[in-house]
């Protein structure tokens, strides 16, 4: 059959579609973090203050994608929010809060008291001294009282004691130790839930997979239970490396803690592949180590090896969460991307480092879509 002008312009126009649709070479949209894991726990991440300001947009597009809860990495600390007493400075703080309400994501306040970045004054008198008992309670009343009566029905919980127990179970000689005793954290917990009955109410600490550890924080929440006292959920930080620590010791740390009849969550998630200056360094951000390039060895890139050790590390962890979902309320990634994350400077300044999900570039790495995976699998059965 001769084929005339007409009989071309009918293929063209039957095989469009096809044609079209060879011609799409835009890659599918991936599956984001929150709808893997809409069904198990919340997504989170923590921001810096200049994704919190705004100008950091191409991180906001990760956060608004990927993530559906938020916590400010420094911006609530008690260094930035009251700096000298009585001397409250919540402008960066209220960004953070119009964010996540503009975004309707859920908000972590971080932290409410913390021996670490926090002013030297709140602990001493005009003179240097240590303050009495009966001072510093009210300084730590009145430092509460005002940060979470401020966001009352908006932050959604609060850590509100960060790392008051030692790796060995014993309590950590912090200057509200020393000074009030053990019962600071009862008071900041009841603080707490006077000015915001509503809010969650959060202990959070590292090396929670330490035994040692794990029955002090046990030890700790069942006297404030007994006592009355609100806590809601205790935040297990992840700061973890390729090697340690032994899943099997995280996991007997969320059933222990669970068994409390508290929720559990994965805070302040990050797995370092940097080799490690020291060890049973924990979180601790008092331990700092001299630079050298035995301890820095991946400023070019990472090697292959090391990246499937990555994969496989996040992999092993998430799947170890999913099993536990009915525990777990919440996982936080302290950071967006390895650009931003702590990791860079401690325990050692100026390193390269590679610890969560999205690279340099803002690009999801390879193991975003192995955790989206590992959640459908879950999910399926």
């Amino acid at each position: 059959m001769k084929l005339t002008k007409s009989h071309f312009i009918y293929l063209i126009v039957l095989c469009f579609p096809l044609f079209a649709q060879s011609c799409n070479h835009e890659k599918p949209v991936e599956k984001s973090l929150k709808e893997a894991f809409a069904s198990n726990f919340l997504i989170g991440t923590a921001l810096n203050q200049s994704q919190i300001e705004g100008t950091d947009k191409r991180s906001l597009e990760i956060v608004n994608k990927h993530f559906n809860s938020i916590v400010a990495e420094n911006v609530m600390k008690s260094e930035e929010i009251q700096p000298k007493e009585g001397k409250f400075n919540f402008s960066i703080a209220d960004k953070f809060i119009k964010y996540g309400e503009e975004n309707h994501l859920h908000m972590v306040g971080h932290t409410l008291i913390w021996h670490s970045q926090a002013p030297k004054w709140f602990f001493t008198d005009a003179e240097g001294n240590d303050v009495s008992r009966e001072v510093l309670i009210e300084r730590m009343r009145n430092h509460i009282h005002t940060l979470v009566g401020r966001y009352k029905g908006k932050v959604h919980g609060w850590d509100v004691v960060n790392e008051a127990i030692l790796d060995n179970g014993e309590w950590r000689q912090s200057k509200f130790y020393n000074i009030i005793g053990e019962e600071f954290v009862e008071l900041a917990f009841k603080f707490a839930h006077e000015a915001d009955p509503d809010a969650e109410l959060y202990y959070n600490d590292y090396s929670m997979s330490e035994q040692g550890k794990r029955e002090g924080v046990v030890k700790m929440v069942e006297n404030l239970k007994s006592k009355g006292v609100r806590i809601d959920a205790i935040g297990m930080q992840g700061h973890i490396s390729l090697e340690h620590p032994d899943l099997t010791e995280f996991e007997k740390s969320i059933v222990a803690f669970s068994n409390l009849g508290v929720n559990v969550m994965v805070t302040e998630l990050d797995i370092t592949v940097l080799p490690s200056p020291g060890r049973n360094i924990g979180a601790d951000i008092s331990a700092n180590f001299e630079l050298n390039a035995e301890l820095n060895p991946y400023t070019a890139g990472l090697p292959d090896s090391i990246a499937n050790s990555f994969n496989e590390r996040y992999t092993q962890l998430f799947q170890l969460l999913l099993k536990h979902s009915d525990k777990i309320s919440r996982v936080t990634l302290w950071g967006v991307h390895d650009g931003m994350s702590w990791r860079n400077f401690w325990p050692i300044r100026g390193r390269k480092d590679y610890p969560l999900l999205f690279d340099r570039d803002f690009k999801a790495k390879p193991v975003v879509n192995l955790l989206i995976e590992e959640a459908e699998k879950a999910n399926k059965n």
